[in-house]
């Protein structure tokens, strides 16, 4: 049974409506960074202080996205009705967003994509390995691989929890199927998204002259921490250089 956005206050549409336009901006950032091609990939967003969230449609193209027609979720990932966007259904990988909401409750934002390079690693079921400082800063080691699952239902949801629930990492290579990211905010977890393909490309590349030589461990929590805790401005999202 569908639930209504005009039952909520006043206040809390305009927070779905602050959301809803969020999570629309940032879905440009796919196509614009080459992740995504036709309708595939998604962005969410953790709607702030309630139990809901904003997905993009399925099967919408990149071009026709607006505002008006992000889906708005609750955690259980039950579609709310509120008269503009009724008519569309959400993402098919709503339930594997709202699993890693259920169970992540520091996650505010979750990216979906197919990127190339990502997704060849993904295909051949191999994590990333840490070669790279960049990838000792934003992933705090090798990227890893979480476990086949279909789509439809919250079995993704369920392999990309039990991957990085007790990993640095906020990228996921989900076997045979692609990239998951998670963030602070949908605005983290598409910044998470466009450098899990730039090292999945450079380390592809970087193995075709030979093999990568991996960072030491101590090397890496010395950067991860350096990187997370220190590097860039106070309350503001940084790049690695």
């Amino acid at each position: 049974m569908n639930l209504v956005l005009s039952e909520l206050s006043t206040e809390q549409q305009q927070t779905v409506r602050h959301t809803r336009e969020r999570v629309s901006r940032l879905h440009a950032e796919l196509p614009r960074n080459e992740l995504v091609v036709w309708t595939a990939g998604n962005v969410s967003e953790r709607v702030p202080g309630m139990e809901l969230f904003v997905i993009k449609p399925s099967g919408v193209s990149y071009d026709d996205l607006s505002a008006d027609v992000m889906v708005v979720c609750t955690l259980d990932g039950v579609k709310i009705v509120d008269g503009t966007s009724d008519l569309l259904s959400p993402s098919s990988d709503t339930a594997a967003h709202a699993y890693v909401y259920r169970h992540m409750p520091e996650v505010g934002g979750v990216v979906h994509t197919h990127s190339t390079y990502a997704t060849a690693w993904a295909a051949r079921r191999e994590p990333i390995p840490c070669v790279l400082t960049m990838m000792a800063d934003e992933f705090g080691g090798d990227v890893p691989v979480g476990p086949f699952a279909l789509i439809g239902d919250d079995s993704i949801g369920r392999g990309i929890v039990e991957t990085l629930l007790n990993s640095p990492s906020p990228a996921v290579l989900m076997a045979s199927h692609g990239p998951f990211t998670i963030g602070s905010d949908a605005h983290t977890a598409v910044k998470a998204a466009v450098l899990v393909e730039e090292v999945a490309r450079t380390v592809h590349i970087a193995r075709q002259l030979g093999e990568p030589v991996k960072i030491e461990e101590s090397d890496i929590t010395s950067l991860h921490d350096r990187y997370q805790k220190v590097y860039g401005q106070p309350d503001e999202a940084t790049t690695n250089d």
